[in-house]
């Protein structure tokens, strides 16, 4: 047998064994999945969530630990896909949902909370205005709706690997259910390539919607020098720049857009900043915004009968002002750093195949040791190891993303880090074959 076929053959053995694993110690979470299939399809409405054979069913979540339906309890270092900043049922989210709740939910006007909460956003985030919306897929949407309207253009320049949500994701360069733009799809951290796009379309280029940190894609950091050309090329063409700040508002104080110096023109938002309510926001430049001032006889329309709800307005500002602060998203982006640094290590000096991709609290692991700057560069790894890693680290009870993502909460502290290090560098150890075999 050759040593490819011998791989393999090894990897589908472990993978078969990890997976065969799982299902032994999780029937109640079949069960749940049986009967889930009857009424939705897939029985999942939420596509990110699924993995074969069958995704776990979760019962309660307190602080930095979920319990699922078999009793098993799991670190969460996935914090729902950024949005669970806070952790599960923190206090001072729980106290302002439940003295929102006592006025009244859905008032059919305006509340007293949305102007101080639009206020506390903007001046956190460095924007003119602002509006809301239920999700940082209706932001990318009303964002690039704005930039359509303002510019009256159509085509819009996108990255390969970018995820701005359900109907805007281009994970392998679009999907067939994208809302029909005319999308031109550029190479991630190739500035000339991309500067020259926007140059080449610029009198029908609408808008540039780009992530600082790819968090979809694999948690690829923008390079500064991409960023900035990106700026200079978009106002040299007239275009609207977009920063989809979705995930990565929360890797600095004041967003990861301040922190790297460069100013959009429009900035989307959602996730976390809702205090684990549905949340998005679109905001920036006055000029543009201003567009949807219903005063005007002009003005564009933005409807959402939940784009106000007081549960999202209580629990957004109180979290956003009392818990996670500037400095406290100084020290969670510390704390990230740390921990990506010690996973690295460990890897360097497994001489394993896999790294740790990310900026501050988010990151993403890869099972490469070639330096990665685009979705390309890790096309061709094999996700059969992801998929082993996943399910070794269930085993031991670490929750993440089936595909390598990791986002710390607040409640991460010392002991969850160190857990996860030492199931991390016994993963390196028990696998060091397969490690070994695929990295020849």
């Amino acid at each position: 047998m050759s040593d490819v076929r011998m791989r393999n053959a090894d990897l589908d053995s472990a993978l078969a064994e990890a997976r065969e694993s799982y299902v032994a110690r999780n029937p109640k979470s079949l069960a749940r999945f049986v009967e889930a299939t009857a009424v939705m399809p897939g029985g999942n409405t939420r596509t990110v969530l699924f993995y074969a054979p069958f995704p776990l069913g979760f019962a309660r979540g307190e602080g930095a630990l979920l319990e699922d339906l078999d009793g098993r309890t799991y670190i969460d270092f996935l914090g729902e896909f950024t949005a669970g900043i806070y952790g599960h049922s923190h206090p001072v989210i729980r106290r302002a949902i439940e003295a929102a709740l006592d006025g009244g939910i859905n008032l059919g006007g305006h509340n007293l909370l949305e102007a101080r909460f639009a206020r506390a956003v903007t001046t956190r985030f460095g924007l003119e205005r602002a509006r809301f919306t239920n999700s940082g897929t209706e932001a990318n949407l009303m964002a690039l709706a704005t930039a359509v309207a303002a510019t009256r253009r159509r085509k819009v320049l996108v990255f390969r690997g970018g995820y701005h949500g359900a109907v805007f994701t281009f994970a392998a360069g679009g999907s067939p259910i994208n809302v029909p733009h005319e999308f031109l799809v550029g190479r991630y951290n190739d500035a000339p390539a991309a500067s020259a796009l926007i140059a080449g379309h610029a009198p029908d280029l609408a808008a540039v919607v780009v992530e600082p940190m790819q968090g979809g894609g694999g948690c690829i950091p923008a390079e500064p020098d991409f960023l900035a050309a990106l700026r200079a090329a978009a106002s040299n063409a007239g275009a609207v720049l977009i920063f989809d700040e979705v995930m990565t508002s929360r890797l600095a104080p004041h967003g990861l857009a301040a922190a790297l110096g460069i100013r959009p023109d429009l900035t989307t938002l959602g996730k976390y900043i809702g205090g684990g309510m549905s949340f998005g926001a679109f905001g920036g430049r006055a000029a543009l915004l201003d567009l949807f001032d219903p005063r005007r006889p002009d003005a564009l329309p933005h409807a959402g009968t939940f784009n106000n709800n007081v549960l999202t307005m209580a629990a957004g500002l109180a979290g956003l002002t009392e818990v996670y602060t500037a400095a406290a998203a100084e020290a969670l982006s510390a704390r990230g750093e740390a921990l990506r640094a010690r996973l690295n290590a460990l890897c360097r000096r497994a001489a394993a195949p896999l790294q740790f991709t990310g900026i501050g609290s988010m990151m993403t692991a890869h099972f490469t040791a070639d330096p990665i700057r685009s979705p390309e560069d890790v096309a061709g790894t094999d996700p059969r190891l992801k998929e082993i890693f996943f399910f070794d680290l269930l085993a031991a009870g670490i929750w993440i993303a089936r595909r390598g993502m990791i986002n710390l909460s607040l409640p991460i502290g010392d002991s969850e880090c160190d857990r996860l290090t030492a199931v991390v560098e016994e993963f390196l150890e028990t696998r060091r074959p397969l490690l070994a075999a695929s990295a020849l």
